[in-house]
């Protein structure tokens, strides 16, 4: 497949705005037709459910009031899921820019505090907020919140229109982003600076977000070609081999590896049926790359690889050299194999 000449960062930036303009209009809608039923949290439900369909791509949609705690249940493909009814959602990453934005203006003080994201036509999406992707919290998987503001006649802010997307779902990049190739240094691991003796694990960027970077190279894997990975723990950052464009690496910082928005920078891609990994292995065998980085202070991996044509798991440890094992096996030892070994 022929490769754009965007970088990875200017392809989320195209893919952010093409989101933008595909939800902007449906949401804004929404929120006027909310608005007029506002507090009477059957007729909302009724308006979120009519006008589902009409919000393309959406997993959830909900009402939240200005406290962010939710006032209507979620509406889904499947209807209605009750249980959200009365969640209290201020702490999740959509929320905090929301949240942060009410408190700053009103309705005629807002082109000073609030800078709203541009359409492909450049015109503002105003009281639109489209989030950074996260992880969702059920499923551990990249997802995306736009949140639409709702107010009344006045003005004055009256609550939320939260819409939920998984990631994988989302339309993606037709062509790769082109990789930068220019010198690069990334530190390496402090702990092998010391004396042999005296070594021991050193935290690093990833293992301080280590959950987050396992769920954006899982969501890699799984659903955007990504066939081959090199995690180094010691120097946080990660090459990946593509399916699209197999005979050049990318090199993922830190950066990257902490922002699930990365993967929308990658086309989506069924999982290949000749893959030796099962896709439903592709989380324990990274969980259980976790472990051994985490088993020791002095004997600790200090990289791992993934190759789900071959099955191949390749261990590098602070001591004793390099591994390298089926998948299979690698799941059935546990952490004594290794230290003993």
């Amino acid at each position: 497949m022929k490769q754009s000449n965007e970088s990875l960062q200017a392809s989320i930036v195209q893919q952010r705005e093409m989101l933008t303009e595909l939800l902007y209009e449906p949401l804004h809608q929404l929120a006027d037709a909310c608005s007029r039923v506002w507090g009477d949290r059957a007729k909302m439900e009724a308006v979120l459910n009519e006008a589902f369909p009409s919000v393309p791509y959406c997993k959830f949609l909900y009402a939240l009031g200005t406290n962010a705690v939710q006032i209507t249940s979620n509406i889904s493909r499947d209807g209605l899921l009750v249980e959200h009814f009365g969640r209290d959602r201020s702490d999740r990453p959509y929320m905090s820019e929301a949240l942060l934005t009410t408190g700053f203006y009103d309705k005629n003080d807002e082109q000073h505090y609030q800078q709203w994201p541009y359409m492909r036509e450049g015109v503002p999406a105003t009281d639109f907020l489209l989030c950074e992707a996260y992880i969702s919290l059920r499923a551990l998987r990249p997802s995306l919140t736009a949140i639409q503001f709702v107010r009344n006649a006045n003005g004055v802010v009256l609550g939320f229109v939260g819409a939920d997307f998984a990631l994988r779902e989302l339309p993606q990049p037709h062509r790769l982003y082109e990789e930068p190739y220019h010198w690069r240094q990334i530190k390496g691991d402090p702990s092998i600076r010391g004396t042999v003796f005296h070594q021991t694990r050193s935290e690093s960027m990833v293992d301080r977000h280590l959950d987050t970077v396992i769920s954006v190279l899982e969501e890699l894997m799984l659903n955007h070609g990504v066939y081959h990975v090199i995690l180094h723990f010691s120097s946080s950052q990660a090459i990946i081999w593509v399916m699209d464009d197999p005979y050049r690496y990318r090199l993922l910082d830190m950066d990257a590896l902490i922002d699930p928005d990365s993967c929308m920078a990658y086309p989506n891609q069924p999982y290949p049926v000749d893959a030796l990994v099962p896709a439903q292995q592709i989380r324990a065998v990274l969980d259980n790359l976790r472990a051994l980085r985490f088993m020791d202070e002095m004997f600790y991996l200090r990289s791992g690889t993934l190759n789900i044509f071959n099955g191949i798991v390749g261990l590098t440890f602070s001591c004793d050299g390099s591994h390298y094992i089926l998948y299979d096996e690698f799941l059935k030892m546990d952490q004594a194999f290794w230290v003993s070994g």
